[in-house]
């Protein structure tokens, strides 16, 4: 077997494994989403989702460290070098340390003055507001202390584990929701379950801990300052920061312009929309997750060709898993809502058809983005894309400013996405050599006409037929033939059909036995 071969197995051996953890995690969200909502309430839900917003806001620094750990750490393996990932691991969670300290005194100064004087919260749930901003701070300083430990487990592909910690997680955020919906006790739920959620994230990270120092060297507890990586991972994190700043205000801070200009209910129609689009991503970014160690390893090896080859591969097919499941729900929002909610938000349905189509646009990025993070080279990169990605921020408040409805902020997203699209083309095309022509004829024009192939005949059902649950049933089964048609005989070239037939034939045969 070569080298590729065993990668391509490895890939597809951790794929698997991660989506027993989403298909599990998918079930329980989908559920817990339900009776929180409907044990919070419209307007507490929504003052959920904001707050823990502005806490996000403070996450911009550790979560462009965040991925220049995972970077490194990956780059060191590719390279076979133990004493360099003992290093970096090392001068990681020190630099983390300081920034739990540095997030601490921003968030409980800045943070809790934001939040008392510019969000719109009603004033008898302010207080449980504040309990809710003061969790969130704690649990975001957990995660920060845990990121050098999770991006081990990703850096050496050690999948399963990553699953079953995650469905142990899973489980227990189970728990909890069930025991505020059902346990008959008086007390504030928005508080209880802010709190609770603390405790599930603590007994979480120590499991990660203590897998990780017991399974890898470079995890012993032993904190180090390595000036050369402090300097060279700091370089990176601080043009990363831009990246990261920028995608937070696309998110949490377009949430939180919606909260001051609208009010929470529009941030539990927001909430709900981003619950169903994590849930169909996920199916896409589990794939991502498995795949981008791969593509960081062939950079540092220098086997070009191949790194080619992943990233348009991983481009096209996660955009076809995500299509998959994306397209009946676009044609299907408002029955799938009514049937899992009852009652939902104004808003809801355009956010979701909205924000699935921005998803869609943003997936075919991922490899793209993985990639130039694995050059290490960011900084003009970061200025352009980041830039970019921050016009986000000031056109949604001109359009919500100027009294268009709130769905304008989901149409500026996806006009950023595009553009950002291209510029990402543009700066791998100089740095690493990436064909932009190749990559938009094989990759973007590939799934677009895929698309249109898979949507023409529900789109005539969708519009023929009335709303009914017939016509659910029609809609879900007529995309997905569609697109597996779409994908198959359009999508997949001929070597890609020949390994998706041989696999079916495996299949067959094992149940045949």
């Amino acid at each position: 077997m070569t080298t590729q071969q065993e990668n391509t197995k490895r890939i597809a051996k951790n794929t698997l494994m991660l989506y027993v953890r989403m298909l599990f995690g998918m079930l329980i969200s989908l559920y817990t989403s339900r009776v929180v909502l409907q044990a919070l309430g419209v307007e507490d839900y929504g003052i959920y989702n904001v707050v823990g917003g502005v806490v996000a806001m403070f996450s911009m620094v550790s979560s462009s460290l965040s991925s220049s750990v995972s970077r490194f750490l990956t780059f060191e393996l590719g390279k076979g070098d133990m004493e360099g990932l003992k290093k970096v691991f090392s001068t990681s969670l020190s630099i983390q340390l300081v920034l739990s300290g540095i997030i601490i005194i921003l968030a409980e100064t800045i943070g809790l003055w934001f939040l008392n004087t510019h969000m719109t919260i009603p004033d008898n749930r302010l207080y449980a507001a504040n309990w809710v901003f003061h969790a969130s701070v704690l649990t975001f300083v957990i995660n920060l202390l845990s990121v050098p430990f999770s991006a081990s487990i990703v850096s050496h592909e050690r999948m399963s584990a990553f699953a079953y910690i995650g469905i142990l997680d899973i489980i227990l955020r189970l728990l909890i929701v069930l025991f505020i919906a059902y346990s008959g006790l008086a007390f504030d739920r928005l508080i209880v379950y802010a709190l609770l959620l603390v405790g599930v994230v603590c007994i979480m990270q120590a499991i990660y801990w203590s897998y990780c120092t017991r399974n890898f060297e470079e995890c012993k507890l032993k904190l180090s300052f390595d000036v050369s990586y402090w300097k060279e991972m700091s370089s990176f994190a601080g043009w990363n920061f831009i990246g990261c700043t920028a995608g937070l205000l696309k998110d949490q801070g377009v949430n939180i312009l919606l909260n001051m200009f609208i009010g929470p209910i529009i941030n539990a129609a927001r909430g709900i929309a981003n619950t169903v689009n994590n849930v169909l991503v996920s199916f896409s970014n589990n794939f991502m997750t498995a795949l981008n160690p791969q593509i960081t390893k062939s950079y540092a090896a220098g086997d070009y060709d191949y790194m080619f080859s992943l990233v348009e591969r991983g481009s096209r097919f996660s955009y076809y898993i995500l299509l998959l499941f994306a397209l009946p729900m676009l044609f299907e929002a408002e029955f799938v809502l009514t049937l899992w909610l009852k009652h939902y938000p104004e808003h809801t349905v355009n956010f979701v058809r909205l924000i699935m189509i921005v998803s869609m646009c943003d997936i075919l990025s991922n490899t793209l983005i993985n990639l130039q993070v694995s050059t290490g080279k960011i900084r003009n990169y970061q200025l352009a894309v980041g830039g970019m990605l921050l016009m986000n921020f000031p056109l949604s408040y001109i359009c919500l400013k100027i009294g268009l409805q709130p769905e304008s902020t989901m149409f500026v997203a996806l006009v950023v996405a595009v553009a950002c699209l291209f510029l990402r083309l543009l700066f791998l095309r100089k740095m690493v050599g990436l064909s932009m022509k190749r990559y938009l004829y094989k990759v973007c024009g590939n799934v677009l006409l895929v698309t249109f192939t898979a949507a023409i005949i529900p789109t005539l059902l969708y519009i023929q037929m009335p709303d009914s649950v017939i016509r659910f049933i029609l809609i879900c089964i007529l995309t997905t033939l569609c697109s597996s048609m779409a994908i198959y005989f359009i999508g997949c070239s001929s070597n890609e059909r020949y390994f998706i037939k041989s696999r079916i034939a495996l299949v067959r045969q094992k149940f045949s036995l």
